[in-house]
């Protein structure tokens, strides 16, 4: 099944700069933006499928003056599906302190500049921000084009609870702080978004196992793509299937469930519980039982278990 359809036009249709009326193509037809407004315009563009994308957003692209993006090759792609004529400019992390003032001053000189990201929505995970707040603070408007989003449409797929999430991003690409950080994460009470990469996904699977124990999670991989996939179970199930799997391509979001409600126990409650692991299975292993069922932070947890260890080893 196709998730693209076939490109609008094979040639641009050229703009007619005496009366500012850009246009665009849309099903096989000419259309004609309305006068866009000076300012600095955020527009959301498709995650993959280019079909995904507004007619407002269209309107934007084809009447702005210049069009900021991370990969003019991939921004490319799209407007020139949409037979859009409007020049390009990268702005990404690498070139922003040059490019950024480049911007500033055609936005001062009342140019219309609309801002996208590679894919989604701008501003996450991308350097937009710093371009938006010092728009702002030269007294330039401002406009959100809201549209497609990894982070929303992975969470619509997930199958978890969407009432309160927390975005992360990229988990760092370095064990130790990679491991602190998911230590940190697991105290929050929210379904968890990250991004991640194909050649990092097995080493971070298995580091979010470790450190947050049997949530029930999502491996949503190219969505809206022809291959989109969308794996659940509990995160050790799919770190361990992950890590047996050839490694996955294409973009992927992990969507995580928020840890169970804490259970207030007292000091000799949680005793009791860690004995009775620990008569039975290995510290580690009574560390994440607990864990699961108190819902306290394995730190604290595995720290008291060391102590009960070393009590019991004591005292025979």
């Amino acid at each position: 099944m196709r998730t693209t359809a076939p490109a609008a036009s094979a040639a641009r249709v050229p703009r007619d700069r005496a009366t500012r009326s850009y246009v665009y193509v849309l099903h096989g037809q000419p259309v004609t933006a309305p006068p866009l407004a000076p300012g600095l315009h955020l527009v959301a563009t498709p995650i993959g499928n280019l079909r995904d994308i507004t007619v407002r957003a269209l309107e934007v692209l084809a009447g702005a003056d210049v069009i900021a993006c991370e990969d003019t090759r991939v921004t490319r792609k799209l407007v020139d599906h949409y037979a859009i004529a409007t020049p390009l400019t990268p702005y990404h992390d690498h070139n922003a302190a040059e490019a950024r003032p480049r911007l500033l001053a055609r936005l001062a000189e009342g140019a219309a500049v609309a801002l996208v990201s590679d894919a989604g929505t701008p501003l996450v995970s991308d350097p937009g921000y710093k371009l938006v707040r010092a728009a702002r603070e030269q007294g330039a408007s401002v406009t959100a084009l809201p549209g497609a989003s990894a982070v929303l449409a992975a969470l619509m797929v997930s199958a978890l609870p969407t009432d309160r999430f927390f975005f992360e991003g990229f988990l760092s690409a370095k064990e130790a702080a990679r491991r602190a950080r998911i230590s940190e994460l697991n105290r929050i009470p929210a379904t968890l978004v990250l991004f991640e990469t194909g050649p990092r996904l097995a080493a971070a699977l298995a580091d979010l196992a470790e450190g947050l124990g049997p949530r029930e999670a999502a491996i949503c991989r190219e969505l809206t793509k022809l291959y989109e996939e969308v794996r659940r179970g509990e995160l050790p199930t799919l770190a361990r299937e992950i890590a047996a799997a050839p490694e996955p391509r294409g973009e992927i979001v992990i969507v995580i469930a928020p840890p169970a409600p804490q259970v207030e126990l007292d000091a000799e409650d949680l005793d009791a519980l860690l004995r009775q692991a620990l008569d039975r299975v290995s510290l580690k292993e009574a560390v994440a039982e607990v864990a699961a069922v108190t819902g306290q932070s394995r730190r604290t947890i595995y720290q008291r278990a060391l102590e009960l260890s070393r009590e019991r080893d004591h005292g025979r």
